[in-house]
Order: structure tokens, then sequence, then C-alpha cells
């Protein structure tokens, strides 16, 4: 099914082909088929029977250039009952040290101060909040994760946020120094309804801080495989700046990061709030432009890349397996099962993979069918080659390895372009 026969499918699935922020008309961007929802690691005996696999297809508004995904799955049934911890990370932990520190530096924060973290997975952020004094409250819809933030000493409210919850916490008194939320606005269908909630949740002179991956990066690097059915909404500077600009909220800096392949962390505060906006918002929003954001052909041109890069990788695999090469992967995370379930990799090509998250042991990839295992099976089977799934901590990945690769194993990654690794870091 190509691109646009796929989008004619959805818009009759969904009743609508307009965009989830400003009520525009979307276009095709890139179809990756069906795919089972990315968090939906089966046990043995539902690897055994049936599956619900989605569309893949996702579009462009160029009337606010938001990319989205349609909301084939509903949220409550991603999330209350969640696979992915953000503290079996070591890079991701360091992230949220680092950001703790800035925050409380920038912002002043302290034993008067308060702070609201929106979406706080298993509290990964705020304990280190909690280790300073500052008083702070996550919010998690999973309840399986925030049981593990409550066991680890962070408040924690198991709820949705949007619009009601941020007037309900703001007349109880609780409006908040600091709003935070990363790597969740890409994963919240009504998104009106979200950004609606956090101007009445900060005080007067309170700032909201925001991290995704950014849509130039998913662009530039190739990075179809962040594509997947949690993640709703692809977004660009542009695009936020204007979901801000209709629900009181003004955009006052903004940083590029590493994070997840390339993301941006955005800086907001209420219309009539005295930050000052930084240079470096008009200059990203130039970059932006430059790079062909604000272009349909520069979608277009990405997806005739990613399927080059499916056909590279499966060329890649075949030679190897055909060459009696042993295969095994590293990590089971959401961007991996799009990856292997877009190119139609199974246990053909790769034996199995490994994850660091007890949660995931035992468990077979959705979709795929491929078993995870824990990551000492790699020390007992030395496999050939191990493809690298989360690539973008290949870094540290190469690092965990290493006395693997000392032995002769090569790594594989697949993104930007699939490469086998000449030098372990």
């Amino acid at each position: 099914m190509d691109g646009t026969t796929s989008a004619l499918v959805a818009e009759g699935l969904n009743g609508t082909a307009s965009c989830r922020a400003c009520g525009g008309r979307v276009h095709p961007f890139v179809d990756l088929g069906l795919s089972p929802p990315c968090e939906s690691f089966l046990s043995a005996r539902e690897a055994a029977g049936p599956e619900t696999f989605y569309p893949l297809d996702v579009r462009i508004c160029p009337s606010c250039w938001l990319a989205q995904l349609p909301e084939y799955v509903a949220p409550a049934s991603i999330f209350t009952e969640y696979a992915y911890f953000s503290s079996y990370s070591e890079a991701w932990l360091g992230h949220a040290r680092s950001y703790v520190e800035m925050a409380a530096r920038r912002f002043s924060l302290n034993r008067d101060s308060f702070v609201v973290e929106l979406a706080s997975n298993d509290g990964y952020l705020l304990r280190n909040m909690v280790a300073r004094g500052i008083p702070c409250l996550g919010i998690e819809p999973a309840r399986n994760v925030a049981a593990a933030a409550e066991q680890a000493g962070v408040p924690t409210l198991v709820e949705f946020f949007g619009r009601r919850l941020g007037e309900q916490l703001a007349a109880q008194g609780r409006a908040a120094d600091l709003v935070i939320g990363n790597n969740v606005l890409a994963q919240v269908p009504d998104l009106n309804d979200f950004v609606a909630g956090i101007a009445p949740l900060l005080k007067p002179e309170g700032a909201v801080t925001l991290e995704f991956p950014h849509l130039a990066r998913l662009i530039a690097g190739n990075q179809f495989d962040t594509i997947y059915h949690e993640h709703f909404s692809y977004f660009s500077l542009t695009s936020v700046q204007r979901l801000f600009a209709t629900h009181g909220l003004r955009l006052f800096d903004v940083e590029e990061l590493w994070t997840h392949g390339g993301s941006l962390r955005v800086y907001g505060c209420r219309d009539d709030a005295g930050h000052e906006v930084t240079p470096r918002v008009a200059l990203l929003r130039d970059a932006e432009d430059a790079a062909g954001l604000h272009d349909l052909a520069t979608y277009a041109a990405f997806a005739e890349r990613v399927a080059r890069i499916k056909h590279d990788l499966l060329r890649l695999l075949i030679d190897l397996k055909r060459s009696g090469a042993r295969i095994a992967g590293y990590g089971a995370p959401g961007k991996g099962n799009t990856l292997l379930n877009y190119c139609g990799i199974r246990t053909d090509l790769l034996d199995f993979t490994v994850d660091r998250n007890p949660y995931k042991w035992g468990r077979f990839l959705p979709g795929t069918r491929i078993p995870v295992l824990k990551p000492e099976v790699l020390d007992q089977t030395r496999p050939d080659y191990v493809l690298i799934l989360p690539w973008n901590l290949k870094d540290e990945i190469a690092r965990q390895l290493a006395p693997l690769t000392s032995r002769g194993t090569r790594l594989i990654v697949p993104i930007p372009h699939p490469e086998v690794l000449e030098h372990a870091a």
C-alpha cells in the first residue's frame, strides 16, 4: 500500500484528516506500513496468539507544520501499564541530574519552591529534586511505573494531565514555580487540552520546560524508527511556538540537546510574565526554515530515503546470515520495534535481543516475536554481530560490550544508515 492509499484509508478509519493542533488540512509525510504498539511486549502465551497491527502513516500540516500520527491507539491502552522505565539508562540518569542542577540554579529553586513534572515515569528526575529538599509532585498515568517512583520517595499522582487537572492543582494552592515535561508532549493526542493545563498550573512568574525529539533532526538523521503509536506528534520549534501562543504561553528560550538523536528543550511562561526572549529562539526558527521544514518537498524526500535504508539494512543482514554469521540484538526500545516491523526482521535474521530491564526478560517483541533475554546471554553465546537498536545510546552500549567486542564481536547501527562500526567507543 503506497503512502497516498494509506493516507486515504486512514482518513476513512479516523473520519478526519485535519491537524490535531490547528485544524488545518494534513498531507502525507511517511508511511511505515502496519505495526503493533511498540511497548506491548508479549508473554509466551500471548506470542502464540493473534496480535493487532495499526497503520504508522505520518502526516504534516502545512498550516502550523506539526507532523502527526492519527490516534489509532487510545492512550489508556498504552500508558496504563507501561514497559519503559527511565532509570535503566545511565546516560538518561546523567541527563536528568544535569537538568536539575541547571534548573535549580536558573530558577532559584529552594525549599519554598514547588516543582511539577508531567509524565514523571519512575521518578528518575524528581528524585534529584527530593535530594535537594525541593518540594515536588510527579504526574504519571502508568500505575506500575508510578509505584516505582513512590518507592523511590517521589510523591506521584496517577493521572493523565490536562486543563482540568492543571486548574484543579492551582485551586488547591499547588501552582508551580517550574513545570517539567520531558518526552511527554509527543505522547499526547489532545495537544490543546494538555497545553491549556500548563498556564493555570504556573505561578505568575513560573516557567515550563518541555523536551522532545526535534523534527529537524529526525529528518536530517533519517530517524524514522522514532515514529511509533505512542508518539502522536513530531515537533519543530515553529509548531510548538504556535501551540503555546494559542494557550496564553510564550516561548522565551530554546536549547538543542543530544538526547534521542537530537532534541529541543523549550522554555515557556505566561504571556504576561517577565522572562526575556533570548536570541536563540529566532536563530533556530531561521535554521528550521533554511533546513526546509516549511517546504512539503522536504517531507517527500525523507520518505524516499527511509525506503532505501530498509533495503540496505535487509541486504546487510541477509548477506551476513548467508555467510553463516550469528546476529543478536541489543536493547528492546520502542524505536527498535518500529525498525524491525517496518523492515520485516524476525528470528530468521535476528536470533534474539537482550535488555537491561527485567520487565522485558522472557517476553517477546511485538510483531516480530523476537525473544528478549538477559544481557549476560551475549557473553554466553558470543554472537558474531550485535545490532544496536537504541542507536542513540551507541557509545554507552559499546562501552558495556567492550569485553565482547575485544573477542571479535562486531557492532551494527541501523541509523542514520546501516553501518558496521569499525571501532567500539
